[in-house]
């Protein structure tokens, strides 16, 4: 097996995460939610915020860059604990968006 460090990430991915600010002032996040929304909107990547978190999709690096950062702005703010979910998703034989999968199930369920 090669070392650790000589192992790549793979060059693409999604991920659906969510962020759970613990010990604020209020049980409203909405605002440090916002925070958040405001960085991976400049970061580039192609997203969409849903209910109970957001889905990015880029390359793996930077999508774990952002979340990361996600974590950073919260703790500036003086949030001390956050608590993350984080679901990651790769393939090798083709490169699939987040929409092609909602997309392909959809036209599954037109042919009933």
């Amino acid at each position: 097996m090669a070392e650790a460090s000589s192992i790549p990430t793979p060059p693409h991915c999604t991920a659906d995460f969510c962020l759970i600010p613990i010990g604020t002032s209020s049980p409203s996040v909405s605002a440090q939610i916002a925070d958040v929304q405001r960085l991976i909107e400049k970061s580039g990547l192609k997203y969409v915020m849903h209910s109970a978190g957001t889905t990015l999709e880029g390359p793996w690096d930077r999508v774990h860059q952002v979340i990361g950062q996600a974590h950073t702005i919260l703790h500036q703010q003086g949030i001390i604990r956050i608590q993350s979910d984080i679901r990651v998703g790769s393939r090798t034989d083709k490169e699939q968006s987040f929409e092609d999968k909602v997309n392909k199930v959809r036209e599954l369920l037109k042919n009933d």
